[in-house]
């Protein structure tokens, strides 16, 4: 679908991509096994470009869908799908009621989505299967122009395609957990900038769990109507 709308548009977007991507700290970059993609962890941290996409409206409406009860942000990263990559193994983020179930995925297309650079393939109707991922007929591709988002069930089985381009194929991805659930390894709210916590509001606190209460988001509502 149509993501959230970014200041100054996709051009904006993906120049503070690049940017935020070069002067990352080398703890926060992992490369993928044979350089077939980069991961770079914080990007809640990185810049006023990014701080709408975890609090996107319809984002957060799946968000209570799926985990069907108080949510935080687990963590948002950058990650490039160098030129060159192999198709990726279907797999899941969480299996289907293991720890830390259910989990939401969002991936940002700062770059465009299509056939031939890799989009995402997902296998619908999967996240309820308890089976392991394998090879399947009924993969579809979720491809959009830049700025799309995709929503989705993170027990679905998903991978990304072949990326037969000459160019990286660009995404900001997060991953969004019950309120409760353990903190991940790349967990921001340990280490948030002053000025981020500065120009965010009282949502995003939440969702990034810095806020000072952890009442559902529709409490804190219902209070300031009284």
């Amino acid at each position: 679908m149509p993501g959230p709308v970014i200041p100054g548009g996709c051009e904006q977007l993906s120049e503070a991509y690049d940017r935020a991507v070069a002067a990352a700290d080398p703890a926060d970059i992992h490369t993928g096994r044979a350089g077939s993609s980069t991961r770079i962890n914080d990007f809640a941290n990185r810049g006023s470009e990014f701080d709408g996409i975890y609090i996107y409206p319809a984002l957060l409406a799946a968000c209570c869908q799926i985990i069907g009860g108080p949510f935080k942000l687990s963590g948002m990263r950058a990650r490039t799908l160098s030129p060159g990559a192999s198709t990726e193994r279907l797999h899941v983020d969480v299996k289907y009621r293991a720890n830390a179930w259910p989990l939401v995925g969002c991936i940002l297309m700062v770059d465009a989505f299509d056939a031939e650079n890799g989009a995402t393939r997902f296998v619908p109707g999967s996240h309820l299967h308890p089976s392991e991922p394998d090879a399947h007929d009924e993969q579809v591709l979720a491809c959009g122009p830049a700025g799309s988002v995709i929503i989705f069930n993170a027990s679905v089985w998903h991978g990304h395609g072949a990326n037969r381009t000459a160019a990286p194929r660009r995404s900001i991805q997060a991953h969004f957990v019950s309120r409760d659930a353990q903190a991940s390894p790349d967990d921001h709210s340990r280490g948030m900038r002053p000025e981020t916590l500065q120009r965010i509001g009282d949502l995003a606190r939440y969702v990034l769990n810095v806020g000072t209460s952890n009442e559902p988001m529709h409490a804190r509502r219902e209070d300031t109507q009284r």
